[in-house]
């Protein structure tokens, strides 16, 4: 019987989530997380099972403390627009103040994955398009709370939106300043009627 794993699973599932934002999923062999976890490689299979499974939990984690989520938690009676607003806004502060400039991990793993990993690709596919709906399901809400009008184009906006977040995630890989930014945000949200203070 192998020896007990002795780490704190969530520190570790911390660990690989920055470095495969850091760095990428094919970058992080089996063999480099568990060096920089301090584990054999026995010990990491005995802990995650396999890098995907690993990559997995490092994505949820990162789904949990993306900006983004907040739009999962919206309430009925929120001004819809503010919170996008809100939310463009914490997107922009947040990826200017990292040093490292890492962009998101999700969107770095799409540009990376889909298409290419038959197992991690149709995850984060999945991903991208419940966060289209739930943008989608959110305009919808503010039509109904009378912030916006149904000009039969609510997709089309909802697609804006997604293309917005994904787009500025990988701008502020290149344009680090959240003023910049926010501009390029601010003026989108306008442009499709869907800013508010």
């Amino acid at each position: 019987m192998g020896r007990p794993v002795k780490f704190d699973r969530q520190t570790a599932v911390e660990q690989v989530m920055n470095e495969i934002w850091r760095s990428g999923f094919e970058a992080c062999s089996v063999k480099a997380l568990s060096e920089k976890l301090g584990i054999t490689r026995s010990s990491y299979y005995n802990a995650f099972k396999s890098r995907e499974a690993l990559f997995l939990e490092a994505l949820e984690l990162y789904f949990s403390t993306s900006p983004d989520n907040v739009l999962a938690r919206v309430d009925s009676d929120a001004s819809i627009l503010r919170v996008l607003t809100r939310m463009f806004k914490e997107v922009c502060r947040r990826r200017a103040a990292d040093p490292e400039v890492r962009g998101c991990m999700a969107v770095n793993c799409v540009a990376e994955l889909v298409g290419v990993d038959e197992t991690l690709g149709p995850v984060l596919e999945k991903a991208v398009l419940t966060s289209l709906d739930r943008l989608e399901h959110l305009l919808r809400q503010a039509v109904a709370n009378g912030e916006i009008e149904d000009s039969g184009d609510i997709r089309e906006k909802a697609l804006a939106l997604q293309n917005l977040l994904m787009g500025l995630n990988v701008m502020a890989k290149v344009v680090h300043s959240e003023k910049d930014l926010w501009a390029a945000a601010r003026q989108t949200l306008k442009g499709l009627g869907l800013y508010s203070d």
